[in-house]
């Protein structure tokens, strides 16, 4: 997928307002990028098909999933902010204080209603279940599930991109964890994959 191809991609699926929205975020991000290390100088140019469309496709995997999202150590706003832009009610929780400056900067400069960056950990968070579970380069699946399942019950979509390891995390979480577990490829790059899980709780 070439950035053009991921700009029409977004258009085609979220309409030519939201894809101006995201161009917009994507500005302020390479803007920030300047200040800190908020993604890999190396993906700057692919930002598109890197960054944007590889969150983007996880909103469009819940389409069917009504409620709030929770974005576990967003960072730079991947896939939180994206999903934010893109409509959906979402608490987007990252422990680096200048990351949360700059995430609760994009939402007040992008107009975004319904969503919000709490600093700190998921663990920190009061229990209470999400309808999404999000997070990305956060943990190995296993601890990942370990320090959110307090924000996630039966009923929560968990949608986890992943790298070439998806398959032997899944195998792994499977010792502690009953559920159905997907791996999907992303849309963005065959060697990407994306851990897709409903119906989650311990052994």
């Amino acid at each position: 997928m070439t950035e053009d191809e991921a700009r029409d991609w977004v258009a085609t699926r979220f309409g030519k307002v939201a894809q101006a929205r995201l161009a917009a975020f994507s500005t302020l991000v390479a803007d920030e990028a300047l200040q800190q290390n908020l993604i890999a100088s190396s993906t700057m140019t692919h930002i598109w098909t890197r960054h944007i469309v590889d969150s983007a496709q996880l909103v469009e995997r819940a389409s069917e999933q009504p409620g709030d999202w929770l974005d576990v150590g967003s960072g730079a706003g991947f896939p939180g902010m994206v999903a934010a832009v893109l409509g959906r009610n979402v608490t987007m929780v990252e422990p680096r204080r200048r990351r949360v400056e700059f995430l609760r900067h994009c939402v007040e400069t992008l107009g975004i209603s319904g969503s919000r960056v709490t600093l700190g950990k998921v663990e920190a968070l009061p229990p209470s279940p999400f309808a999404i579970v999000s997070a990305r380069a956060v943990a190995a699946l296993p601890k990942l599930l370990q320090i959110a399942e307090r924000c996630a019950d039966s009923g929560t979509l968990w949608l986890l991109p992943k790298g070439r390891s998806a398959q032997e995390e899944v195998a792994a979480a499977r010792q502690t964890w009953h559920g159905t577990f997907h791996v999907e490829h992303s849309i963005t790059d065959p060697s990407a994959m994306i851990v897709v899980a409903t119906g989650i709780r311990r052994r």
